[in-house]
């Protein structure tokens, strides 16, 4: 009897044993045919992409010109190739990042570059005069930038060993263009840095490196910033010596409003940390406190700095023949939603407008541009795409194990969420009018280049946090 105990014992365990074994066995199988399964999806959605992409350069040219231009479209060809190679990148060393990302990307910077191309026609300038030609070059740079993050940064918890240099930078990055020799300004904001013919807005990389910062510095000091402070109306408000923090980036705002003379980069920064401080803190106080130094430093800029005043006028009555100004009034505003709405429903087709009326409609107002000639339902594609990128980063961010990946995850992908909200809402007069550009879209290098990068960051995320231990292997 005992040998027979025995033996059923042991023929049980070896049972359990081998099933343990299958099981694991199933899971690395599993494991290893997801990273191939989820950059096969990826390529077949870049296909698409570039039929998309190559497809709006050839109706701009057909449109406009009625022939088509080999040389543009190659171009565009190199651009399909160094994107082919950031997918071929990621499958050695980021086999399990999110699928959806470089694709949407791809078509938005496609549509932005052909309808920068589409305006040069009208304006008749060719060859490097050309912006679009430019904005080619810049999403090249842009692209081999991003690449060199993700072959660089393998896991993006190195950043948060250098959050005080990302400080450091990042103030550095705002102060740049406040220096007497190589600051340069254009249309009254003092943005940019200039060196010979070489321009550049430092603001752009600024966000990037606050969004570490602000990253970094919340996970260690969540704890005071969350549990500490007392109750008023059934919400814990923090302490006053807790206010600091959030001071210090009103502060900061308000400095680039009055000295930079620029409302939007302003909002973006101020909007940056205010969420991610919710995020981290999980407190509804902190927003209401920060919503009320938003307003109160808002109704004194309106009050104070004639810009500011221009624009909340423009805003609030651009009809006015008396705020009806093509500087520094309500022409611009006016020209664009006279654009949307020559676009109407299903728009004039590329090639066929006239958004070269609206000024500056290759990059503050190219919304308007590929309003008019993509219709509302092209807008609508287009804000679809923002809205999958966005979704996709927020996912990134709230699915990550660490509180670091968490915070940055979310935090670049609300710059693009508040950029699109704040550039879109101007020209369509939700909100005032500012100066940010449309992520991927409008025309500029420093943008361009500070986007991809916060591509290759969530690309860089969204790999690591798959490779996390979990305890359910996802199929």
């Amino acid at each position: 009897m005992p040998a027979n105990g025995k033996s059923n014992t042991m023929s049980v365990s070896s049972s359990n044993l081998a099933n343990e074994r299958t099981t694991f066995t199933d899971a690395i199988r599993l494991k290893l045919r997801v990273p191939a399964r989820l950059r096969n999806r990826e390529l077949v959605l870049l296909l698409f992409a570039f039929v998309i992409t190559t497809g709006a350069m050839a109706l701009v040219q057909l449109g406009a010109i009625g022939v088509l231009d080999t040389g543009v479209l190659l171009l565009s060809g190199v651009l399909s190739a160094l994107i082919l190679g950031v997918h071929v990148c990621l499958r050695f060393v980021a086999s399990e990042a999110d699928p959806f990302i470089l694709p949407t990307v791809t078509v938005l910077n496609g549509l932005g570059i052909a309808m920068i191309y589409r305006i040069d026609l009208a304006n008749g300038l060719f060859g490097w005069e050309a912006a679009g030609v430019r904005q080619i070059a810049w999403t090249g740079l842009a692209i081999l930038i991003a690449l060199g993050v993700l072959l660089t940064i393998r896991n993006h918890r190195v950043l948060l060993r250098y959050r005080f240099v990302s400080m450091f930078g990042g103030i550095v990055l705002l102060l740049l263009p406040m220096l007497p020799v190589i600051g340069h300004s254009e249309f009254g904001a003092q943005l940019w840095i200039k060196v010979g013919s070489f321009t550049f807005q430092p603001g752009e990389l600024a966000k990037i490196a606050l969004a570490i910062f602000f990253a970094g510095y919340l996970v260690e000091s969540r704890d005071s910033l969350s549990m500490v402070g007392k109750k008023f109306l059934g919400m814990r408000f923090p302490r006053v010596r807790d206010l600091g923090p959030i001071l210090v980036i009103w502060a900061a705002s308000l400095a680039v409003l009055i000295f930079q003379r620029d409302l939007g980069t302003s909002l973006l920064y101020f909007g940056l940390f205010l969420v991610m401080i919710y995020v981290a803190t999980a407190r509804l106080s902190w927003v209401i406190l920060g919503l009320a130094l938003f307003l109160a430093g808002a109704v004194v800029a309106s009050q104070t700095l004639s810009y500011v005043t221009g624009r909340f006028n423009g805003w609030l009555d651009p009809f006015n023949p008396d705020v009806y100004e093509s500087i520094g009034g309500s022409y611009q505003l006016v020209q664009g939603l006279f654009g949307l709405a020559n676009g109407g429903l299903i728009c004039t087709g590329l090639g066929q407008g006239r958004p070269d009326l609206v000024p500056l409609a290759q990059s503050d107002y190219i919304i308007a541009s590929l309003g008019e000639e993509l219709g509302l339902a092209g807008l609508f594609a287009i804000l679809a795409l923002y809205l999958l990128l966005v979704s996709r980063g927020f996912r990134i961010g709230f699915a990550g194990q660490d509180d670091f990946g968490r915070l940055l995850g979310v935090g670049l992908a609300f710059v693009v969420a508040l950029q699109v909200f704040i550039v879109i809402g101007g020209v369509t007069r939700v909100i005032p009018l500012t100066g940010l550009t449309t992520p991927f879209l409008a025309a500029g290098g420093s943008s361009l280049i500070a986007n991809w990068i916060i591509v290759a960051l969530l690309l860089r995320l969204s790999d690591t946090i798959r490779h996390q231990p979990r305890l359910v292997v996802e199929r």
